[in-house]
């Protein structure tokens, strides 16, 4: 019920935000990096610092190497630097790190969250670049092998940060928080 009324909720806004203006490329694709970067950041930004290392407890095996929670965040943070540095075609000054999970510096809440915040804005300057024609240009993929379209590598942050973003509100829900996107 609550996804089925978040999805309305976010057509209904979408179709409010174009009603004065037809949309661009640009503007589709910032609007929907502004709906994950809406419920990650406050997600980041409820957990307390003494749990941002928290990782499930590796019982049989079934959570051994999981992420703690600060490398959920500053893994989406690095995929978001990676994707998007695609689409501008330029390498972000971003250290990739182990797993991609992000300089190995960034060691408090108040880094990590930075960290995420400024790979959204660098997002949304990479979104802001597309267009029609720009959009199915081939580019070398940032994983490595292959080439993929610019508007894919756009749709990346949209996606895996919502993949991501799920298992950081288990870690939450885990240690006592409720997500910010469930208290509405």
């Amino acid at each position: 019920m609550r996804l089925t009324f978040a999805i309305s909720a976010a057509l209904l806004s979408a179709a409010a935000v174009y009603a004065d203006d037809p949309p661009s490329i640009a503007r589709l694709y910032d609007n929907q990096l502004r709906i994950p970067e809406s419920e990650v950041i406050p997600l980041a930004e409820a957990m307390p610092a003494e749990k941002y290392n928290f990782a499930p407890p590796a019982k049989a095996g079934e959570f051994a190497g999981a992420r703690t929670f600060m490398q959920q965040v500053t893994h989406i943070a690095t995929t978001n630097y990676m994707v998007c540095g695609a689409v501008l075609q330029e390498k972000p000054d971003v250290e990739a790190g182990e797993n991609e999970n992000g300089p190995a510096k960034i060691k408090t809440k108040e880094q990590a969250v930075q960290f995420l915040k400024d790979s959204y804005a660098y997002c949304h300057k990479a979104m802001q670049s597309l267009t029609a024609q720009n959009q199915v240009d081939l580019l070398p993929s940032p994983f490595g092998q292959g080439q993929m379209a610019r508007g894919a590598a756009a749709a990346v942050p949209m996606w895996h940060s919502f993949d991501h973003y799920g298992q950081m509100a288990v870690y939450a829900r885990w240690n006592g928080v409720v997500p910010p996107a469930s208290r509405r």
